[in-house]
């Protein structure tokens, strides 16, 4: 993908569309769709714990930064099929991610038993 203004470009796609649009060098993709500035990116916590933010990298893989330690507790083997976690991302370079047909495991609740 080129870049036409040095911004890296995303395209995103997700429930049957396609989101294109430029963002800062360094952008959360989470961050901005919490304040509005990235439509329709599905997320959840922010934090890399409940896996909503799930993505599978179809072009760009290389410029971003090896998965974290969550993205692989989170993703497990999924993480070397290109999935991740858009919250832990910093994106860098053009990507092109997907939100489409997304299976990963739902995390698991921790319980807790009182004893007496």
């Amino acid at each position: 993908m080129e870049r036409g203004n040095g911004m890296p470009k995303v395209i995103l796609h997700v429930d049957g569309t396609i989101v294109e649009q430029e963002v800062k060098d360094d952008a959360n993709l989470v961050v901005l769709a919490g304040t509005r500035r990235f439509p329709k990116l599905k997320y959840g916590c922010g934090m890399g714990r409940c896996t909503k933010c799930t993505c599978q990298v179809i072009n760009g893989a290389e410029g971003l930064g090896a998965p974290n330690w969550k993205e692989e507790k989170m993703l497990g083997d999924k993480v070397h099929e290109g999935y991740r976690l858009t919250c832990q991302l910093t994106i860098k370079e053009d990507i092109e991610i997907s939100q489409e047909n997304i299976s990963v495991p739902a995390p698991q609740k921790r319980t807790t038993t009182m004893t007496k």
